[in-house]
């Protein structure tokens, strides 16, 4: 893991926020601060608005009880069996940790009852008894959390489980630490038979840099598909030049965009929240001024339905 800030008044020191701006910020938030030392470095000293400032650090605004958000706005308890959860029919989501590389503020997942063990044998048995299933999602918390021996384990594990044909990684470790993506990582990406979908999180041009577009390469030499999800969020990227820009660049080094999600309505992130009404008219702008291929589904979920929900 990075080294990161998980003192408040630690990183308030080193952004050298004033006395007006720290009256915003949450210093008791029941969802720690977790904020790796090279995403903070990228924050502009003393800007509220800066984009990574406000998906990491904590404000007052958590603290404020909306009407429609709740601790598991997806309904996803009532999908969980252990680690796995399965919500569609031919795919299911396996929580291989807690840990994540930070904590975004809007997580869905920030009130989720985690187990703790590596031990995924219950998992196995019920993904090999479900022969509907062709595609496994690793996520989490963050699955490159996990040590390359654990993930080593794991994939040679549901690799070879014949009806499945795709293992899927959700992740966003690399906006902080591309280096995780090492040699040793890739030989076991190389030798899984499978094919190989990594998803990341990327929500503002601001997180891309060069040594990520480093690792993004070393991906594309492997066979591996490369898609990104982005969250639509208030004063982050809900403008359209920020999206436009995101989306260009992420074609530009290699990444399909893949999906613009709508808020899910976890407690206390209301101030994340764009009005859809917005958000068309952002995807509009986007298809006007963007080939279609570069260009997001805007989505939500809806608890109980068997996809995504186009906007």
């Amino acid at each position: 893991m990075p080294k990161s800030f998980t003192n408040i008044n630690k990183l308030i020191k080193f952004l050298k926020v004033d006395k007006k701006n720290q009256k915003k910020i949450l210093l008791n938030s029941n969802f720690p601060l977790l904020l790796p030392y090279t995403l903070a470095k990228k924050i502009k000293k003393n800007d509220l608005t800066d984009p990574i400032f406000r998906q990491f650090v904590p404000l007052i605004d958590e603290t404020y009880k909306n009407p429609g958000y709740t601790k598991d706005p997806l309904n996803e308890e009532k999908f969980r069996r252990s680690k796995l959860i399965k919500k569609y029919n031919s795919r299911a989501l396996l929580i291989t940790t807690n840990a994540c590389l930070g904590h975004c503020r809007f997580c869905f997942r920030k009130h989720f009852e985690f187990f703790f063990n590596k031990n995924f044998d219950k998992e196995i048995d019920l993904i090999k008894k479900d022969k509907n299933l062709t595609e496994i999602i690793l996520s989490g918390g963050d699955p490159l959390t996990l040590s390359n021996n654990d993930l080593e384990n794991l994939l040679k594990t549901l690799d070879k489980i014949s009806h499945l044909k795709i293992l899927r990684f959700h992740t966003r470790y690399i906006i902080a630490d591309p280096k995780r993506i090492d040699q040793n990582f890739l030989k076991i990406l190389k030798n899984i038979k499978k094919q190989i979908i990594f998803v990341f999180h990327i929500n503002h041009p601001k997180e891309i840099d060069s040594n990520l577009i480093k690792t993004i390469q070393k991906l594309k030499k492997q066979n591996i598909l490369l898609f990104n999800q982005s969250v639509l969020l208030k004063d982050v990227n809900d403008d359209f030049e920020t999206l436009k820009n995101l989306n260009l660049k992420l074609i530009e080094i290699g990444i399909a965009p893949y999906y613009l999600h709508h808020l899910d309505k976890i407690e206390g992130s209301k101030h994340f929240e764009v009005p859809i009404k917005k958000g068309k008219e952002l995807i509009k702008q986007l298809h006007e001024n963007l080939s279609g291929y570069m260009v997001p589904k805007y989505v939500r979920e809806i608890p109980n339905k068997q996809s995504k929900t186009l906007i």
